[in-house]
């Protein structure tokens, strides 16, 4: 059992490359992507510290979701009643509830130290993984319900895979994950595990030939609309800074990129972040190293996997990217653990031609009461504002949970994102009390109101895949992806 007593992170420096002298029209070059960032900067925008973790309800949060009743749940790697982490739930104006406080049971067999943060799925309760503790004392997989009542689904044991430091996935009815380490290979391992917690490994890392596959993948899936998984290895590949790969739900691998192809590294390495399917189609995600500017990108894979350097990062702007996520001006918003004004850390969004623009720099106060080095991925919630957590600073220096409006309007989210014709969708969004009517692509579907942020419906025969609308007394709401319909 290892036990927490206390726990502060501190910014990783990344590798920084040789300083280059800005002359002529490189000075140019500088004025404009200042002048580009002041620009984003006067845009309406608020930023809100939410809550400021002070131990007794947890420290060092993670990422948040939103839940079925529009507020946002959390997990935090230490603190609580037993020093060992927590599940919370806090509302958009700040109310926070400790669920749950993790090593209640006998040698913390209900787990400890969770990394990563929690899914909503389908059946309206969350599901997540602890990087510690269990039987095997090696992580575990549990569901707990919105009161904050936790089943242990599994307790991770050799050779299965250890330390899941990322969340789920759900898809195909099941849930989909990866290990740090562990597995008879020693390098991680892709599991899938059904909702009564019997667990199949798709897949051992490093099993080809020098690890050109990857290793130690740190972040979690996502499913494509091709049906298949798609994630980041932190090591490993052919150059041993990273891959991205593709796995099928029967466990066919492809190693689509290895990092550190280009001379420097200028297509970065270390993708210790996620990765994304925007709404063209292709995966986006981040590098916490290397890069043109040695600090990090963020690029673009297409179907073919030919990679794109979207935009780099030089420490002023940031450096150490978290995963990212596309808002529903089809821009992307992501955070930096390091660098920026003061050092602690960004708020940043960039365009698909690049950037980034800072939006906000951390610890612009003294003593950082706004919080420091954010760590884990925003969340877009459905009154169209961004929430996330940065990792330490707060009044109590345990970390904090903040709000940032940049005055783009509420929409409706679906669980799930993908369908066949009479299967159970549920709309999460918010003022929904009232709505008159909702549509598949313009295909009208039967609906039941369960709340003022929740509605059920089914997919209706005739339906397309495209955006679903929710039509209220006020206005009407569209989803902010595609619903796809399947076969």
């Amino acid at each position: 059992m290892i036990k927490l007593q206390s726990l502060r992170f501190f910014p990783i420096q990344p590798k920084r490359k040789d300083s280059v002298r800005l002359a002529g029209w490189g000075s140019i070059c500088a004025v404009l992507a200042f002048c580009a960032a002041m620009a984003a900067a006067l845009r309406a925008q608020t930023f809100d510290t939410l809550l400021s973790f002070d131990g007794s309800n947890g420290v060092t949060p993670n990422g948040l979701v939103q839940g079925a009743d529009g507020a946002l749940y959390g997990t935090t790697i230490g603190g609580g009643a037993n020093g060992q982490g927590t599940v919370f739930r806090i509302t958009t104006a700040g109310a926070v509830t400790t669920l749950y406080s993790f090593c209640s049971q006998t040698n913390c067999d209900d787990g400890q130290l969770p990394r990563a943060g929690l899914m909503l799925a389908t059946d309206g309760n969350f599901y997540g993984t602890t990087t510690f503790g269990g039987t095997g004392e090696t992580g575990t997989v549990f569901k707990i319900t919105p009161s904050g009542t936790l089943t242990t689904l599994h307790s991770f044991v050799y050779p299965e895979g250890s330390y899941p430091y990322a969340g789920l996935l759900e898809a195909n009815g099941n849930f989909y994950g990866t290990t740090f380490g562990g597995s008879k290979n020693g390098y991680g391992t892709v599991f899938e595990i059904t909702p009564a917690g019997v667990l199949t490994t798709l897949y051992l890392f490093c099993s080809l030939p020098n690890c050109a596959d990857g290793e130690d993948p740190y972040a979690g899936l996502i499913q494509a609309a091709n049906g298949n998984f798609y994630g980041t290895a932190e090591y490993g590949g052919t150059s041993n800074a990273g891959t991205v790969f593709e796995l099928s739900p029967s466990g066919a691998f492809t190693a689509v990129y290895s990092f550190c192809a280009l001379r420097n590294c200028f297509d970065g390495e270390r993708p210790d972040g996620g990765v994304i399917q925007a709404a063209n189609g292709n995966i986006y995600g981040t590098t916490g190293e290397g890069g043109a500017k040695g600090w990090g990108t963020v690029f673009e894979i297409d179907p073919a996997g030919t990679l794109t350097t979207v935009g780099g990062f030089d420490g002023t702007d940031g450096a150490g990217i978290a995963s990212l996520v596309q808002g529903t001006n089809g821009n992307f918003f992501g955070v930096t653990a390091d660098g920026g004004l003061y050092g602690e850390g960004n708020v940043f969004e960039m365009t698909s031609a690049g950037g980034p623009s800072t939006l906000y720099s951390f610890c612009s106060v003294t003593d950082c009461p706004d919080g420091q080095q954010p760590l884990a991925a925003l969340i877009q919630a459905t009154d169209g504002n961004f929430y996330g957590t940065a990792s330490a600073g707060g009044a109590y220096t345990g970390g904090t949970v903040f709000s940032l409006s940049v005055g783009l309007g509420p929409f409706v989210e679906t669980l799930p994102t993908v369908g066949m014709v009479g299967e159970q969708v549920v709309i999460l969004g918010t003022d929904l009390a009232g709505a008159t009517s909702v549509s598949f692509n313009g295909t009208a579907a039967v609906f039941t109101v369960k709340s003022g942020t929740e509605i059920t419906t089914s997919v209706p025969a005739g339906a397309t895949t495209g955006k679903l609308e929710v039509t209220t007394p006020g206005r009407t709401l569209e989803s902010n992806l595609a619903f796809r319909i399947r076969p």
